[in-house]
């Protein structure tokens, strides 16, 4: 138990206030920073898929592309090889060259068919990453304009937050730094609830019934009294 001008006492009440208030903003802003955080997760999540998806589109283009390049060498021997039929001077060589432009031609009609079948999952592909862009971009749209609506709101707050803090800063200027050293540290034990009333002989900040005779004292206030469960600074209010 410590004397204290009631004056002081006061001071802690408002003290307290001001604080109540500041941890209030800064929960209301820590929420509008996870709101934001989590908007961005989402936005990333679908670029990421997007991302994907562009590089699957780009794998089967390759394919697609590699398949024509082979169908291109295909063509041209089978080119050359006729050109070797209309030279060969034996019916073995014949048979051979008429054998490879056969083979080649097999290989063609193989590769075209592959190529089919690549160009229209291509297809598909390039609808999905279209699809998938327009989803990105209305997505996009909306969570910046839902950032700036949480944005907009949070303004005010930050604003108060401000007017808070400086009050906050102006009162402990009146008090001992001692005291002021006591209520940050109290604060921070019991998350920024570092002065509370009492009623009816109960702590209203652990809800623990306190001694007859510090609720007394309390009600004098003329000492700097702590409750002996969770040292918070007690206060009477007189109704």
């Amino acid at each position: 138990m410590i004397d204290i001008p009631k004056p002081d006492i006061e001071t802690l009440i408002k003290l307290q206030e001001a604080e109540s208030e500041i941890v209030r903003i800064k929960t209301v802003l820590e929420k509008v920073e996870k709101e934001k955080l989590k908007l961005n997760v989402k936005l990333k999540q679908f670029g990421n898929a997007l991302e994907e998806n562009k590089e699957n589109l780009l794998s089967a283009e390759a394919a697609c592309r590699d398949i024509e390049r082979e169908i291109h060498i295909v063509d041209d021997r089978i080119i050359k090889s006729n050109e070797k039929l209309r030279m060969v001077k034996t019916n073995k060589e014949y048979q051979l060259f008429l054998r490879e432009v056969d083979d080649s031609k097999k290989r063609k009609d193989a590769l075209e068919t592959e190529l089919i079948e690549h160009l229209d999952e291509k297809e598909k592909i390039e609808q999905i990453v279209l699809e998938s862009e327009k989803e990105y971009n209305l997505l996009k749209d909306q969570i910046e304009a839902e950032q700036k609506d949480i944005e907009k709101k949070s303004v005010d707050d930050r604003e108060l937050l401000d007017e808070y803090l400086n009050r906050q800063k102006e009162i402990g200027k009146s008090l001992d730094p001692s005291l002021m050293n006591r209520f940050a540290r109290i604060s921070k034990m019991n998350k920024g609830l570092a002065v509370i009333n009492v009623n009816k002989e109960v702590c209203m900040g652990c809800f623990m019934n306190i001694p007859p005779q510090l609720y007394i004292e309390v009600q004098r206030g003329n000492s700097l009294i702590s409750c002996p469960q969770c040292s918070r600074i007690l206060y009477y209010i007189n109704t």
